[in-house]
């Protein structure tokens, strides 16, 4: 399948609930990584996208928790390229091409 879908981390993959340093990782959240694994078993590219990715002595706590939920060897990143064709993530607010517009109501922003 060409392009890859990027799926956050922290609160879309893995229980978020504060920061508590880099080798916590919370519990995973079944309903997105068993979406997760069913996209690998389809062939679909899938990089986790975290902001963990931008200091690399995180790395090996996010590989870790990677293996031991059956996600092993996904490549780990904080960088979008052209080939990205989705991103999961519990921060986003989704906006209408080239309008400017949400797609969607957000109490937290008021729209």
């Amino acid at each position: 399948m060409p392009g890859w879908i990027g799926v956050d981390l922290d609160g879309t993959l893995a229980r978020y609930d504060k920061w508590r340093g880099p080798e916590h990782i919370g519990e995973p959240i079944k309903p997105m990584l068993d979406r997760v694994k069913n996209w690998v078993l389809q062939g679909q590219e899938v990089k986790i996208f975290t902001a963990r990715a931008s200091v690399p002595e995180y790395l090996p706590y996010v590989e870790k928790w990677l293996t031991e939920n059956g996600l092993a060897g996904l490549e780990i990143t904080n960088v979008k390229d052209f080939r990205m064709i989705e991103l999961w993530d519990d921060r986003c607010v989704q906006v209408c091409t080239n309008k400017g517009k949400p797609l969607r109501f957000s109490k937290r922003l008021g729209f």
